[in-house]
């Protein structure tokens, strides 16, 4: 679930190194002399980490629930691990007996995934440049 995620998070950091690397703090470092490798640890790098952690606690959600929906099929983690997908999908065939242990892991999976879900939204909120220079 991870590796398929890295082309979406390479090309976010791609874009923002872009456009850090054209603003004017960078080419006044540049002319008093500041080394590249200088430039990208104080002034690039520093500046582009906001967007990408923002993504990245946007992203913990969905590999979640893509990781709860992979051991409810069967394609997850081995039977001895216990995973809230594997504990749904055996809770499945004591539904109408035993609802509880279908109920408590699901209401787990969606409180966890909203909750991340909630910070990376305030994290975007407290992160983003344009709200913070009024």
């Amino acid at each position: 679930v991870a590796i398929s995620a890295v082309p979406g998070y390479a090309r976010v950091m791609r874009g923002q190194i872009m456009s850090i690397k054209g603003r004017s703090y960078v080419t006044a470092s540049r002319s008093i002399g500041v080394t590249p490798f200088g430039i990208f640890w104080r002034h690039v790098l520093p500046n582009s980490l906001s967007p990408l952690l923002v993504m990245a606690t946007l992203g913990i959600g969905s590999a979640i629930l893509a990781g709860s929906g992979l051991s409810f099929l069967g394609l997850g983690t081995v039977k001895e691990i216990p995973d809230w997908g594997t504990v749904l999908s055996q809770g499945r065939g004591y539904l109408t007996i035993a609802w509880w242990i279908c109920t408590f892991p699901g209401l787990a999976i969606t409180l966890f995934v909203l909750s991340v879900n909630i910070l990376g939204d305030k994290l975007r909120d407290h992160l983003d440049p344009k709200k913070n220079a009024n």
